[in-house]
């Protein structure tokens, strides 16, 4: 019982939320260009099913590319920071810099950088603001491998490239895939900066260009719809990375 109302909690608050929402606009005569409500949410998304449905797949192609591409590039340095104390000192300190650089500051140097092919920028922006979890993460599980154990393999003659592929790559899994957890929604906010950035220049890609185009329009509702869907996909990668983070920790259990 406890479980299925822990379960049902969130869906529950959040039904509470919306219905209390709608309630104070129609109670308080808000104007849907200032707040609208859910119903009208709902309405704006259905008008433009197509045009917001396809914005979707543009925006989570970037962001499972870029998610792919930064899980790629954090790995292959965490594990040659895990193999060198030279790598370490000179990656991690440029790592740190690139990951504080405010990505909308340098998005519009990416796009002109790699000749205006918009989905390469917005793959690069995103890779930016994710791929820094998955380094951090993995090199702190790389590092923290027991002691007894790296002695252990020592002992019995194992190399440092077995000792990586058998000993530390295992220990530092759920680290890594912390990391993932984490860098599937910093993916998701890096591709919708960068869209944001090539919307203010014309280029029509993604969610987050029609947010801009309907805030202009001052078709509120649809701004929220598109929203809605970020709001969504998020909840969505979050939880399927959350369940990919406990089915890989089983299989390594042997459970």
């Amino acid at each position: 019982m406890n479980k299925t109302l822990e379960r049902a909690a969130p869906f529950l608050f959040g039904l509470a939320g919306l219905s209390l929402w709608q309630g104070c606009v129609w109670a308080l005569g808000i104007p849907f260009y200032v707040l609208p409500g859910p119903i009208a949410i709902v309405g704006a998304y259905v008008a433009n099913y197509d045009t917001l449905n396809w914005a979707l797949l543009s925006t989570l192609s970037v962001t499972l590319t870029a998610l792919l591409v930064a899980t790629a590039l954090g790995l292959f340095l965490a594990i040659a920071m895990a193999a060198s104390t030279l790598v370490r000192a000179a990656i991690q300190p440029w790592a740190v810099i690139i990951q504080v650089t405010p990505v909308i500051a340098i998005a519009p140097l990416i796009i002109i950088w790699v000749n205006n092919q918009t989905f390469v920028a917005l793959v690069i922006c995103a890779v930016i603001v994710a791929f820094f979890p998955i380094l951090s993460n993995t090199a702190a599980g790389l590092a923290a491998t027991p002691a007894e154990l790296l002695d252990l393999f020592k002992l019995n003659g194992a190399t440092r490239l077995q000792t990586l592929f058998w000993l530390r790559l295992p220990s530092a899994l759920p680290n890594f895939l912390t990391g993932l957890r984490i860098a599937g929604t910093l993916a998701l906010v890096g591709a919708v900066v960068a869209e944001f950035v090539a919307g203010s220049g014309g280029f029509a890609s993604g969610l987050a260009y029609h947010i801009i185009e309907a805030s202009y329009r001052l078709e509120i509702p649809l701004m929220f719809a598109a929203l809605v869907l970020l709001g969504i996909s998020g909840i969505v990668i979050y939880t399927a990375l959350g369940l990919l983070e406990r089915q890989m920790l089983r299989w390594q259990n042997g459970a």
